[in-house]
């Protein structure tokens, strides 16, 4: 080989290495943002990325596009190692084109995306990109077509994480949409279908990029998105944080890490974390880290829907989903977006072998007219749906309230929890003392001379006889009441229990989820 056709290679690489070029490298970085390839860099561990199709060029010859020349076509592909697995990725880089996407550009992604799917491996999307190239007009539409299909009949085999670091909009939002996960970063990214010039030509109304789909909109009030990082290298690294506590698909377990965390540890400041007052809150993320190894909790969608917290901790090693109620926030309450976002993460787990641990303190569903016409009835469904599919190891825990529908809601027995555990503060009943005494003894205080102390009496005599765990306990829909402070021991004997739990399900194409 002559030393001219080795430096013409090494000449190319470096072109195609520097993306648009100085110039366009130095405005990325005005605007807060890291190049396609230092994200990769981030991501991977550090020597391992192989790059995939580096020389890929557009064959568009319209609108001047033949004189156009975008290195790597506007996207970086390939794979590597996080934490010593095998990932697949691909970064957009808008120095190139705008990152804007066009046949080539996705046949570049739908490589990965089929490679990954071929071996079983994670993939990672970072996005970051202007959307279509208008000047391959249709040829880029088909593109993101594949790119939806991929992501379907991926959608749980392997584990899909997007992260939007920069524009996305009109149809590419949909590929983030499809995957497991969706990270944004803060006044960096934003991901509208519509832009707020077009929403201003056809509705008049006047709002900002980062108001319409900024990374807080979507992580507090659309519950698209599932975390918000402060800058780039943030959130890269919470990416890498989330692949650890999942496995690499569908036909294996996350890996289990080591801890020094003692898995017979009694926690005696469980004993005073519920108050007396059945009406006052606690903080029950505070029950989670108690439970968790080292108290390390990976909260999904801190910011939505608040009332119910949803993420992954681990149980002497082994990721365990939660999902549990918080009194902080609406009592509680399951409502219409709780709903959504228990009934999504309950199937993520079932998808990827993740057990799941259901912590409960819940007085009902949320009332009114806002929820009844929202369709609470059809999204609550969502919820009773997803537990009763999910085949993986279910553990519920019942802290307190556990009332009416919304304590089947949170998964018990007859939904398939296969160990429900009480503390003795539990209140398992049809409704609260106060309502259901209203009821019962509707006639009794009607006709007291004293209908005050009669309600105060019975709705006492109430709480004494039924709200408590051990009616459920009785008739065996409670498996064990447990003192709070020996809880994480009784979780990893439960948990080691069911590691061999086998459970199938009538054949069938797919079911028929309420959406």
């Amino acid at each position: 080989m002559t030393i001219n056709k080795l430096e013409d290679l090494r000449q190319r690489k470096e072109k195609i290495l520097l993306g648009g070029g100085e110039k366009r490298i130095a405005s990325q970085h005005e605007k807060g943002k890291l190049t396609a390839r230092e994200r990769i860099s981030l991501l991977f561990d550090e020597g391992t990325f192989v790059e995939l199709d580096a020389f890929i060029k557009h064959r568009c010859v319209n609108f001047g596009m033949e004189k156009v020349d975008a290195p790597g076509e506007g996207v970086v592909t390939g794979y590597g190692q996080v934490d010593g697995r095998l990932v697949y990725a691909y970064a957009q880089d808008f120095t190139v084109v705008g990152g804007s996407l066009g046949e080539m550009h996705a046949k570049k992604i739908c490589k990965v995306q089929d490679m990954a799917l071929k071996m079983g491996a994670p993939i990672i999307g970072l996005n970051d990109s202007g959307g279509a190239r208008i000047q391959e007009g249709v040829d880029a539409l088909s593109g993101y077509g594949h790119i939806f299909y991929r992501n379907t009949i991926s959608s749980g085999v392997i584990p899909q994480i997007t992260a939007i670091m920069g524009p996305c909009a009109g149809g590419a939002v949909y590929s983030p949409a499809l995957t497991d996960f969706i990270f944004m970063v803060d006044k960096t990214s934003q991901m509208f279908i519509t832009g707020p010039q077009v929403i201003k030509t056809v509705t008049g109304e006047e709002v900002s990029a980062e108001e319409l789909g900024g990374a807080m909109t979507h992580n507090k009030i659309s519950g698209v998105a599932h975390f918000v990082s402060a800058n780039d290298e943030a959130c890269i690294a919470e990416i890498r944080r989330l692949i650890s506590f999942l496995p690499s698909n569908n036909m294996e377990t996350s890996p289990i890490f080591e801890t020094d965390d003692d898995i017979n540890k009694i926690l005696p400041e469980l004993d005073e974390i519920v108050p007396e007052n059945p009406n006052k809150p606690y903080d029950m993320k505070n029950i989670i880290q108690h439970i968790a190894d080292d108290g390390d909790f990976m909260e999904v969608q801190q910011y939505y829907a608040q009332n119910m917290i949803t993420g992954y901790i681990r149980i002497n090693g082994q990721t365990v989903g939660v999902i549990a109620n918080q009194p902080k926030v609406l009592a509680g309450c399951l409502d219409i977006n709780a709903s959504d976002k228990a009934g999504r993460f309950i199937r993520t787990c079932d998808c990827f072998n993740i057990p799941v641990l259901n912590i409960v303190d819940v007085p009902g569903f949320l009332p009114g007219t806002t929820q009844e016409y929202g369709g609470i009835i059809r999204h609550g469904a969502k919820m009773l749906y997803a537990y009763s599919e999910a085949t993986v190891p279910k553990i519920t825990l019942i802290v307190r309230k556990a009332y009416g529908g919304a304590y089947i809601g949170m998964c018990n027995k007859e939904l398939g929890s296969d160990i429900v555990l009480a503390w003795p503060t539990a209140e398992i009943a049809v409704m609260g003392p106060e309502g259901a005494a209203n009821i019962i003894f509707k006639n009794d205080i009607s006709n007291s001379d004293d209908p005050q102390t009669t309600r105060a009496e019975k709705i006492a005599d109430y709480k004494s006889e039924f709200a408590t765990p051990y009616k459920a306990a009785e008739r065996g829909f409670v498996d064990d009441v447990i003192e709070p402070s020996s809880t994480r021991p009784r979780l990893v004997d439960a948990l080691n229990m069911l590691a061999s739990k086998q459970e199938t399900r009538p054949p069938k194409k797919h079911g028929n989820v309420p959406l």
